[in-house]
């Protein structure tokens, strides 16, 4: 997940509940299921010396890429919350359901006709999941539309999300997350401000003002479908810089207040919109508006039907690029909106229930004991997810023979590759250059929760396949440094 500067909800009350999966007075030793000498004695030690895991739990699985033999673990079977490391688990499924080529479609229809420049009656612009659309889309079907002698829409414009069941957040996601990005609401039909795609999000850029006056404010896309209150102060060079921005509850009232130092860089914040189908709607009939088409009507949610006429049809990328964003930055909306099109494809029913049946049932046909999950979302940010670390390898192991599985590894952040799209989470991390292309994991972060898991080349270039996930933690940020020097480990072996 991209890290921003803190973003704080409008709530009188947050209830957070915390699940604590176990209560363990004492954690049993490490064991290696054949002792492969240095490596576990090394883990171990590690185990031991480490204070920031006194009353912690730490769940390792280390494999053999070769033939998936368990060369290590450390309560490989105990169930730990495994944050965002679960969105393995979706991306093979989704890879495995839909298949590399699937492509998500979005669709102008219309229930009238053509006549003079008119289009008599409603346009409709039906969502079918693409979590990728970007105003630029909108431009184009805007131009399309024009190219067909569309001057005037006489109705009204209507924004279709029927795709999906309108269950827009999962089943454990806390208040103080709805408006952050990485909690946004899950809509068939929803727009991007940018190419990370985070879905059903806008950009706030805050840049200093003259010293005493407010800061300059603009929005990502252009848009006025969130009001923005400016309550900032540029202040000395030297001046605290602390921003705040909130959303109110229920609106798409964005309160932006603070101090910015009048020397301060550009800050830029991602924030979730409410109600993203009539977000992607307004978009949409501003960009019908610069090319010249009116739409006489308002914009509004319905539905269209099979008798209508359809316009435009936009494909998405396919699925062996979308994991690409989906993987490297860890984008929870596109895990929910995979789930739900998994759902949809399988069963008819775009839910969180349905997509996570059908992620059992794949998970289970790969090859990984699900008796022993506990699956609540595709992203991993509730903290009632439980997987055991053995599972996890298990599945790294059996998804090498799978016919998608080079889109898959494509898609794990390589450990200290600069560029975004190809370090993702992983690229500020064990940069060293020995080290260099020889590492692709999969991050994870919640409070009091890290976890990594991936794939390792040692010294004379064989795999090993790992998984930490560390449980319990004063502060998360600690697990960080734990699993580098497990990694560091892994890589040492011969």
């Amino acid at each position: 997940m991209k890290q921003k500067t803190t973003i704080i909800t409008v709530f009188l009350f947050v209830i957070i509940l915390a699940i604590i999966p176990f209560f363990h007075t004492e954690e049993p030793p490490a064991k290696a299921v054949e002792p492969s000498g240095d490596l576990s004695a090394e883990i171990s030690k590690l185990l031991e010396i480490e204070p920031v895991l006194d009353g912690a739990l730490a769940g390792i699985s280390i494999r053999s890429a070769e033939d998936g033999k368990l060369l290590y673990e450390h309560i490989g079977d105990t169930r730990l919350q495994p944050a965002s490391v679960l969105k393995l688990f979706t991306a093979a499924t989704a890879l495995s359901v839909l298949g590399d080529e699937y492509r998500f479609t979005t669709e102008v229809l219309a229930d009238g006709k053509i006549d003079g420049g008119t289009l008599a009656g409603d346009i409709y612009l039906k969502g079918m999941g693409d979590p990728t659309l970007l105003p630029t889309n909108f431009d184009e079907m805007a131009k399309k539309l024009k190219s067909m002698g569309i001057k005037k829409v006489a109705g009204d414009l209507v924004a279709d999300d029927s795709w999906y069941d309108d269950v827009r957040y999962s089943e454990d996601l806390t208040w103080n997350d709805e408006h952050q990005y990485y909690g946004s609401q899950v809509s068939a039909l929803t727009a991007s401000p940018n190419q990370d795609f985070d879905a059903g999000t806008v950009i706030i850029n805050i840049l200093p003002g003259k010293k005493g006056r407010a800061a300059n404010i603009s929005i990502e896309p252009d848009t006025n479908y969130v009001n923005v209150i400016n309550e900032t102060r540029t202040v000395d060079s030297k001046g605290q810089h602390d921003i705040t921005i909130e959303r109110v509850h229920g609106t798409n009232n964005i309160l932006v207040s603070g101090t910015i130092p009048a020397n301060a860089n550009k800050t830029r914040e991602w924030v979730a919109v409410w109600e993203p189908t009539l977000y992607a709607g307004s978009l949409l009939k501003k960009s019908l508006e610069v090319h010249g088409i009116k739409v006489v009507g308002k914009i509004k949610i319905g539905h269209a039907t099979d008798t209508m006429t359809r316009l435009i049809s936009h494909k998405s990328m396919p699925l062996s690029e979308l994991v690409i964003p989906f993987m490297k930055l860890s984008n929870n909306g596109h895990a929910e909106v995979l789930v739900k099109e998994m759902g949809k494809v399988v069963h008819g029913k775009g839910s969180w229930d349905s997509g996570l049946e059908v992620m059992d049932a794949e998970l289970s046909g790969i090859g990984v004991d699900t008796s022993r999950l506990v699956l609540r979302d595709g992203s991993g940010i509730s903290h009632a997810n439980l997987i055991p670390a053995n599972e996890m390898t298990k599945l790294l192991y059996l998804v090498q023979s799978e016919k998608w599985f080079p889109a898959f590894q494509r898609s794990l952040p390589v450990a200290g590759a600069k560029d975004r799209m190809i370090g993702g989470t992983m690229r500020n991390r064990l940069k060293d250059e020995a080290l260099m292309n020889r590492i692709q994991a999969k991050t994870g972060s919640l409070t009091g929760v890290s976890t990594l898991a991936g794939y390792v080349k040692t010294r004379s270039g064989k795999t090993l396949i790992f998984t930490v996930l560390l449980n319990n933690l004063l502060d998360d940020r600690d697990g960080r440094k734990i699993e580098d020097q497990l990694v560091k480990i892994l890589a040492r072996q011969p």
